[in-house]
């Protein structure tokens, strides 16, 4: 677990869910897994991955704030990460910024006071970054102050402590602080996203289950296999990864320690084991399980191994999510001829359907944050595109615009979306605002990548 050292510095300073397709897809992958060679498992220590995801931001909003983040002053013997750069891409890459490149700098301070406040005025910056790093006893502190350019005065000023190792952690934690001062929104750089990438061994595939900074940075493979593995999703407490594999000729569901690697199954019944997703207070795991005859959403305690049956519909019910407060589930059924987004209370009760009016197909739901919002895959046209409904005034917006995107998960802050797209026949990872203002692209050189899920703040 990575601690986290804030002081203050006071002075100035795809599925396609009707009955035959979903049938004859989970008839061909079991039929196919069934041939495959099961010592393609692989599991051990987490290792760095060999390729690290780029971003690029397609489109942003206008109008970004202009901010300078000045090189921070190094030891003599340098720093192993630049923290300035690492801030100044995580602020670029919000999309709400616009930052200033350091050979326009006027000056390069590094204190509050050195500042020439008049000549950032005049390069048309809105506010500045500068700060220092210095070493100690057990790594480095790392001190930087936030500026107000035509205010002159200090809007934030923090020393964040950091071993060596968590350098880019710490740099991270600065950028959210910044963003959180002039967004008035907290920030996602410190925190980590998970991912399927698979890649091509001769006329194999290898599927991987890897973790990585929300910038792409640090990838980490947690789990390899020759087998398909899909629908990874976080624990709310960030230390445990859910998912379905099917190393075992089957599907089945895992729960895996990101830290140790050591994993248990949790459910690998015949037939489907599908659709993990946690409870908010990580104890419980919904699923969706044919254990009975026909697919139906159930719940299973972790710690006592006590399944409880929420759904009970000649449908295919799966795809279910917690709400914030742990009270409802949201799940993806065609009981009513085609796929359609439920509600139903985990404490027992009728399912609510959700959306009425929004087209044939919507599917894959999961709620933001605070609870007001749910983000899916809706289609129009043909196409299988994300949307948020806002479930207040039953508003749906529609906001990515390619043939075949899938897999939504809200940042923690639920300002973006990060998702899977099909590009060029390859899958990449996407991300975009709730507004639909800023669109980002995440790619992986030589690899697929799919099935992302937004893990929570850093505990």
């Amino acid at each position: 677990m990575i601690k986290r050292y804030l002081i203050n510095i006071s002075e100035p300073s795809d599925l396609d869910l009707t009955q035959d397709n979903l049938m004859k897809k989970i008839a061909q992958a079991l039929l196919t897994i069934a041939g495959l060679n099961l010592a393609g498992l692989h599991l051990a220590s987490p290792v760095f991955a060999e390729e690290v995801m780029t971003i690029e931001i397609t489109e942003g909003v206008e109008n970004a704030t202009p901010i300078a983040i000045v090189p921070f002053e190094s030891p003599e013997a340098g720093l192993p990460v630049n923290i300035s750069q690492v801030v100044t891409d995580d602020l670029e890459s919000s999309g709400y910024f616009k930052t200033m490149p350091v050979t326009d700098m006027p000056s390069q301070p590094n204190d509050f006071k050195s500042i020439m406040f008049d000549d950032w005025k005049r390069m048309g910056m809105d506010n500045l970054v500068v700060g220092k790093a210095s070493e100690t006893a057990s790594g480095y502190a790392i001190e930087f102050r936030l500026a107000d350019v035509y205010k002159g005065s200090q809007l934030t000023g923090l020393r964040v402590m950091s071993k060596a190792s968590s350098l880019r952690f710490a740099a991270h934690q600065i950028s959210d602080v910044i963003y959180e001062k002039l967004t008035g929104e907290q920030g996602v750089f410190a925190t980590r996203i998970t991912y399927i990438t698979v890649k091509k061994e001769g006329k194999k595939k290898r599927y991987h289950l890897e973790m990585a900074d929300a910038d792409g940075s640090n990838p980490v493979v947690l789990f390899s296999t020759s087998h398909p593995i899909m629908s990874p999703v976080w624990a709310p407490n960030g230390h445990q990864l859910a998912y379905v594999s099917f190393e075992e000729g089957n599907s089945a569901i895992y729960v895996q320690n990101i830290s140790t690697g050591k994993r248990q199954m949790v459910a690998s019944g015949r037939g489907i084991n599908s659709s993990p997703a946690w409870s908010p207070d990580s104890s419980k795991l919904a699923m969706t399980l044919s254990k009975d005859g026909n697919p139906e959403i159930y719940i299973k305690n972790i710690r006592t191994n006590q399944f409880t049956r929420i759904t009970n519909n000649r449908a295919i019910d799966t795809e279910a999510a917690f709400s914030p407060d742990g009270r409802n589930l949201v799940f993806t059924s065609n009981r009513g001829g085609s796929p359609q987004i439920y509600q139903t209370p985990v404490s027992g009760g009728s399912a609510q359907r959700l959306t009425f009016n929004m087209g044939k197909y919507n599917a894959g739901a999961s709620y933001s944050p605070d609870g007001k919002m749910l983000t899916f895959v809706h289609q129009s046209n043909g196409a299988y595109q994300i949307a948020v409904l806002d479930l207040d005034y039953q508003q749906l917006t529609v906001l990515t615009d390619a043939r075949q995107d899938e897999s939504p998960s809200f940042a923690p802050n639920g300002n973006m979306i990060i998702y899977s797209t099909n590009r060029g026949h390859r899958s990449e990872l996407a991300a975009v605002s709730v507004d639909g203002k800023i669109h980002k692209r995440l790619t992986i050189r030589g690899s697929e990548v799919r099935d992302p899920d937004w893990g929570p703040f850093v505990r």
